[in-house]
């Protein structure tokens, strides 16, 4: 079981690096805007990749979603379409108070939210035994990390600010930001939530005759699906408010949809990934498993920004705490991966 809980974790950890990476294609979009590159995004990696592998790879999958209880398609499709929200109320939340305490707010209640629902709802004991307690005290040294990253994020815009970036600063709400960033926080989890509480269809998927690997695509299908929704909604809207449709038929549409679809195929394979080893890591797997995938998420992320030159023209001061940010992030992984040796 030991050797399992480690090579789920990995899994689970090069998941979150995948994920954390997923948005580095964009910065070589060129022609598209935002909302045509994000609508290919999400038809390939939210709903049509998960449907094709579903149907390919569950056997019996229409057998498998009739016969569970409603209650667990319902979960999936639930917490899966307020998911879909949050993934568009981030940007809101970066654009109103700044990328840097935006991340440190959303990805902290996420990892919070996200980690500790599903071991109170399914293993509430647990809590007090060595796995459950290493989680609790990750969490704190996470939260230092990201709070580090959230100064060093601040500093960073103050730096490098442009006048365009103070103009809409300004003219917007620093409190209701908060609020979208807090709402965000809370229910971004939820695509982890969804995940959690589909276990009675990987267990279906299994007994109809799917893998231990596979059997999770029939609820990631589900999740994924139903998150697509708000975002092909606020796609549409861009599209038609900014009168962007045009640019799908300009020169070089074609690159700019490889740009969208290599997106897809560093997100969707990440998703992936978090289900398998989450599936393998056991009971623990929705909670300690997904604080791992969040850390590794931020260290992706965090580090492919270095790399394409994010934080140039930044004072040493700030990348020490952008160093420092990453350190104890670090410090937070080892000791929930400390779990392994119980």
């Amino acid at each position: 079981m030991s050797n399992q809980f480690w090579t789920g974790m990995a899994i689970i950890f090069f998941g979150g690096a995948l994920t954390g990476s997923f948005a580095l294609p964009l910065k070589s979009s060129r022609v598209w805007h935002w909302e045509n590159s994000w609508l290919i995004f999400a038809v390939v990696s939210l709903l049509f990749l998960p449907l094709v592998l579903a149907a390919g790879l569950v056997p019996r999958l229409q057998d498998v979603w009739e016969t569970v209880p409603p209650r667990a398609l319902a979960y999936p499709l639930i917490f899966g379409f307020f998911w879909g929200i949050a993934q568009l109320t981030y940007g809101l939340g970066i654009k109103a108070v700044g990328m840097g305490l935006a991340i440190a707010i959303v990805q902290g209640l996420s990892c919070l939210s996200g980690s500790l629902v599903p071991l109170l709802v399914f293993n509430p004991s647990d809590l007090t035994q060595p796995r459950g307690l290493l989680l609790i005290g990750s969490m704190p040294i996470l939260f230092v990390g990201l709070a580090l990253y959230g100064k060093a994020g601040t500093r960073r815009e103050k730096e490098q600010a442009s006048s365009d970036l103070t103009v809409r600063k300004a003219g917007s709400s620093f409190l209701t930001g908060l609020f979208i960033c807090i709402f965000t926080g809370i229910v971004g989890s939820s695509i982890n939530l969804g995940f959690a509480f589909g276990k009675d269809i990987i267990q279906q998927s299994q007994q109809l005759g799917a893998g231990p690997v596979t059997s999770t695509y029939a609820v990631w299908a589900l999740v994924l699906g139903a998150g697509f929704f708000p975002n092909l909604l606020y796609c549409f809207f861009l599209l038609f408010r900014n009168g962007t449709w045009s640019l799908f038929t300009q020169r070089g549409s074609v690159k700019e949809a490889g740009i969208a679809c290599a997106m897809a195929l560093l997100f969707l394979p990440g998703i992936l990934a978090y289900g398998i080893g989450a599936n393998m890591v056991g009971v623990y797997g929705t909670s300690v498993g997904f604080a791992l995938f969040a850390a590794s998420q931020i260290l992706s992320s965090n580090t492919l920004g270095v790399l394409t030159g994010e934080w140039k023209s930044t004072s040493p001061k700030t990348r020490m705490l952008l160093a420092a940010g990453t350190v104890v992030t670090l410090i937070s992984v080892v000791v929930l991966n400390l779990g392994g040796v119980f």
